[in-house]
């Protein structure tokens, strides 16, 4: 589903550090119900860049557009409370702490009056494993479980179901397959094509060219805090993303390298440094 407005939207984006230009006349147009993946090698600005979404940082020119009008993040609570949230690699779970307390963290449910307001662990609890059951998280069966007992991928699935319930119409998802396994990696993936069903606008930031070709709607190419490509699905295949990545001559140099070593299928399966 792409909608005639972008939920987000970059336009001539640039962002200076003191004797750094971090970024330089971004153009990015992010659609709900799509999943816009922003690639690129380390240093290439994606950090800056979702900080700037996510009213961390402010740009130093160019506009910032949420639903077609012109805005100003004043903060991460302001990005939040306008619907942009933010899953970070490290997800912030509190491995001892519940399903339940991690999902409503700082958004308790409570019943009562005060000062006799008590946690309505029940209820909450239902709420919670259901929206990991909508995702098709089916093996967790209680929202009591520690959160430390749950693989990576479903703690990331934790972190994607408590920003959809919560309102979010842009997800902003930092390196969310980083150092997981294949099952973990699938089951953050099948969360992602679940948000984007429900018309959910998706920034994908990743190394791994894999994962962002298998859920990725539109894609951007970063280089120096520059856009080096933007395009859409089936429009360029793997290797040309690789490429891409990482510089043609330089991929190209490290083949030849790797022959004259006696190494075969050079770079199949070979993705960018970490």
């Amino acid at each position: 589903m792409t909608g005639a407005t972008p939920v987000l939207e970059l336009r001539g984006v640039s962002k200076q550090f003191t004797g750094i230009q971090a970024l330089n006349g971004i153009d990015i147009a992010i659609y709900p119900g799509e999943a816009h993946c922003l690639l690129g090698d380390n240093g290439a600005g994606k950090s800056t860049l979702i900080k700037i979404l996510s009213g961390v940082h402010q740009p130093t020119s160019g506009d910032l557009l949420f639903e077609g009008r012109p805005v100003r993040f004043a903060d991460p609570r302001d990005s939040r409370e306008r619907g942009v949230a933010t899953v970070h690699q490290e997800v912030g779970m509190i491995p001892l702490m519940s399903i339940t307390r991690n999902f409503f963290l700082g958004m308790e449910k409570t019943t009562g009056p005060p000062p006799f307001r008590r946690l309505e662990l029940r209820r909450s609890g239902a709420v919670a494993l259901a929206q990991l059951h909508e995702l098709g998280i089916t093996r967790v069966r209680s929202a009591a479980q520690l959160t430390g007992s749950l693989s990576g991928g479903e703690r990331q699935a934790i972190a994607i179901a408590r920003a959809l319930y919560f309102g979010a119409k842009v997800l902003i998802l930092d390196e969310p397959t980083s150092a997981l396994g294949v099952r973990e990696a699938a089951i953050v993936l099948r969360s992602v094509a679940k948000a984007k069903a429900k018309g959910v606008a998706i920034v994908f930031i990743t190394h791994n060219a894999q994962h962002a070709m298998s859920i990725g709607d539109r894609f951007t190419v970063l280089i120096h805090g520059e856009v080096a490509a933007s395009f859409k699905r089936g429009e360029r295949d793997r290797r040309q993303v690789l490429d891409l990545m990482a510089g043609g001559h330089e991929m190209e140099e490290l083949e030849a390298e790797l022959e004259g070593l006696g190494v075969s299928d050079t770079l199949g399966g070979w993705e960018p440094s970490r």
